[in-house]
């Protein structure tokens, strides 16, 4: 069972990576180590309390395994966590850090040689780990395409060109640079062309996975091109960081049903029972207002910090970009996109 429990680390560096990004570093305590021992391209779930208001987000893992633990936050306009973050953490300040999660990890990498890895901005967070685990099989190439705007808004650029200078040819670095023209290298925004560009010369047979991380128009535009390209879809796996509620979640959320639901939820096996309108809140949200301490983090579809099994009834999802086809078919729900859609459901944290 994953562990939604948060534990108070204390924050032992704060690197300015960029301009609008710090790397936070924590100590983790030798008996919480087990409970912090992660998966390359999992994320942190960070919360602190901001004016009077308990604010949670998750940030990938930056860090390589016996790194210690690293996250990368950029400061985003108006964003009440990244503000905080890139302007009041101090070092030896304690924050609370639920331990690792996600499912964007590195998988069949006995199956191929190539690694291909694309990354824009911040995207690079998970990405880097990932890279770092690859790097450390001595039969497997990393290629790794980074997007940002400049070279100068390159987040790890410091550590990256360390690993090209560590691995030589088993790291295959190509910078996409979308607003310098002095730039000699490829330029624009990451795009399909720009794949094609850097992948003519690989064997596709020879990748054991493909690894997105940006932003979702990327995402979807460069996973549909491997996927012309003979790459299994399989092999394709994605994080997004943020996406806008698409026309389909709209249309979703038009759609719910009417009348109400009697929800029980189960977490840490204690019981919480309320009636929720099906086209009311969300089971999170009602959750939470019945008393429940519920995980979350993106409130957005795009982690899965506060999945959850539906153990009976039906529920319906809005959006979801964090849970494989498999457990959705196991039943598993993101539960800040999901509202009930029978007269009993009942919904437990505690089943993994």
């Amino acid at each position: 069972m994953i562990d939604t429990n948060f534990y108070s680390l204390k924050i032992s560096n704060i690197t300015k990576e960029t301009e609008d990004t710090v790397s936070i570093s924590f100590d983790v305590d030798p008996t919480l180590s087990s409970k912090f021992d992660f998966i390359p391209g999992q994320y942190l779930t960070l919360k602190a309390m901001i004016n009077g208001e308990d604010i949670r987000r998750s940030y990938s893992i930056s860090s390589g395994k016996g790194e210690g633990l690293k996250v990368a936050v950029k400061q985003i306009q108006k964003g009440v966590f990244s503000t905080y973050a890139n302007q009041e953490l101090k070092v030896g300040q304690e924050m609370e850090v639920m331990p690792p999660t996600g499912n964007f990890v590195l998988k069949n990498q006995g199956n191929g040689s190539i690694s291909v890895f694309v990354a824009a901005g911040s995207g690079i967070t998970p990405v880097l780990s990932m890279v770092k685990e690859t790097l450390s099989n001595t039969n497997q190439t990393a290629v790794l395409i980074y997007g940002n705007k400049n070279m100068n808004s390159v987040i790890y650029k410091a550590e990256i060109e360390k690993l090209m200078d560590t691995y030589g040819d088993r790291l295959q670095m190509n910078y996409v640079i979308s607003r310098d023209d002095s730039y000699d290298g490829l330029k624009g925004r990451i795009n399909v062309e720009i794949v094609k560009t850097v992948t003519e010369s690989i064997n596709k047979s020879e990748i054991s996975g493909v690894y997105l991380c940006g932003p979702e128009d990327m995402v979807k535009n460069t996973s549909t091109e491997f996927e012309f390209m003979g790459v299994p879809k399989d092999k394709i796996h994605f994080e997004l960081f943020f996406v806008a509620e698409s026309e389909e979640a709209k249309e979703a959320e038009s759609n719910l049903a009417t009348g109400t639901s009697r929800v029980t939820m189960i977490i840490d096996d204690e019981e919480f029972e309320f009636e929720l309108a099906m086209n009311g809140p969300t089971i999170l949200e009602a959750g939470a207002e019945a008393g429940a301490d519920l995980p979350f983090g993106c409130k957005g579809g795009v982690c899965c910090t506060c999945k959850a099994k539906v153990m009976e009834g039906k529920a319906k999802m809005i959006q979801n970009y964090a849970l494989d086809p498999d457990e959705v078919e196991q039943g598993f729900i993101l539960t800040c996109q999901s509202h009930p859609e029978s007269d009993n459901l009942v919904v437990s944290f505690d089943e993994y």
